[in-house]
């Protein structure tokens, strides 16, 4: 798709990292987010990161969707089957509406790199008071996936025939 003719607008990204076993420094998933989100073109709003606490990952992401400067939130970490992979239980709760087409186009992208492996991954994304809340996995390689097969593109209004960015927009309704 060529974007010659359309004007980019750049969003707020936070970006929360679910993980109990690292630190900032050891964060190379969400330094990736941060990095390529703002290679893009986008504003860093937030960076968190938090352990597997469903309480806690809830508190931090309904602070985002509450806060109208912050536009869209990706979370990296806590999408599987462990015991404490609890991110999907934590925010889905917070969605308006789920985004179905996300956690499947996510997995059918990941399929071609990690092959059923991907049936594994809970991905998952849902909007919430106008914003767009996106749950990867916690690999780094699963966030590249994620950015590059979907987010990317999707994140960018110059993208057709449509992308996220009508909906994140605060104009009164």
């Amino acid at each position: 798709m060529s974007h010659a003719e359309k004007q980019f607008y750049p969003l707020n990204i936070a970006v929360l990292t679910v993980s109990d076993t690292r630190t900032l420094a050891e964060d190379t998933s969400g330094q990736y987010l941060v990095e390529v989100l703002q290679a893009a073109g986008h504003h860093l709003a937030a960076r968190e990161l938090l352990t597997d606490d469903k309480y806690g990952i809830r508190a931090q992401v309904a602070q985002w969707i509450a806060d109208k400067s912050v536009q869209v939130v990706l979370i990296t970490g806590g999408t599987g089957f462990y015991g404490r992979d609890n991110t999907p239980e934590a925010v889905s709760v917070l969605f308006d509406k789920q985004i179905d087409g996300f956690g499947e186009v996510f997995r059918a992208a990941s399929m071609q790199e990690i092959g059923l492996s991907t049936m594994q991954s809970r991905a998952l994304a849902g909007m919430a008071n106008r914003t767009a809340v996106f749950c990867l996995p916690g690999s780094t390689g699963a966030c590249k996936t994620g950015w590059e097969k979907v987010l990317c593109e999707q994140l960018d209004s110059r993208t057709g025939p449509c992308n996220f960015y009508p909906h994140l927009t605060r104009a009164d309704d």
